[in-house]
């Protein structure tokens, strides 16, 4: 029952975010513009609830600067000082409410990781998509990335395990 209540919250959160962060996203779209070139909006596949894949919507945060090979360089020398601000203030994210809207993620749940690492998943650590990914969860309130993939996938399974809207509330 919880899911139905927690995709209404979600689709009049996002979308009330939406409107109310438009300058925001608006602002930060124009700078990551003449900043960064296009485009604004950077794609990425992850999986999502149940394994399907979906395209994330975040702030473009590197240029596409290349090698005398043509090749892109190392993300390191593409990320700019005005990326790694986008990405220290979260900046980056606000595009994933479009995601959150769409239903392919939810505000909280655990957070979408990178194709590639589906076929190292154990068992266990599978049922993180046993609910939709989110723009937070319980990894990222208790360390974000000092944590170690261990404790990253415990929380989320941990959060899988209890999914309420007290341990919703008590994540935001």
């Amino acid at each position: 029952m919880y899911q139905k209540v927690k995709r209404l919250l979600d689709i009049l959160i996002s979308l009330t975010a939406l409107v109310v962060l438009s300058p925001v996203l608006l602002a930060t779209a124009l700078l990551v513009r003449v900043k960064l070139g296009s485009p604004v909006i950077f794609h990425q596949e992850r999986p999502g609830y149940h394994e399907k894949i979906f395209k994330l919507c975040k702030f473009r945060t590197m240029t596409d600067a290349r090698g005398a090979d043509g090749a892109l360089l190392p993300d390191e020398q593409r990320l700019t000082r005005f990326g790694k601000m986008l990405r220290s203030t979260s900046l980056d994210e606000l595009p994933e409410l479009w995601n959150i809207l769409k239903g392919d993620m939810s505000l909280i749940g655990p957070r979408p990781l990178l194709v590639r690492y589906l076929p190292y998943y154990t068992k266990e650590e599978r049922r993180r998509h046993d609910v939709r990914p989110g723009l937070t969860g319980l990894a990222q309130v208790n360390g974000r990335n000092a944590l170690g993939w261990e404790a990253r996938f415990a929380y989320d399974l941990e959060y899988v395990d209890h999914l309420t809207f007290g341990m919703d509330l008590k994540i935001v």
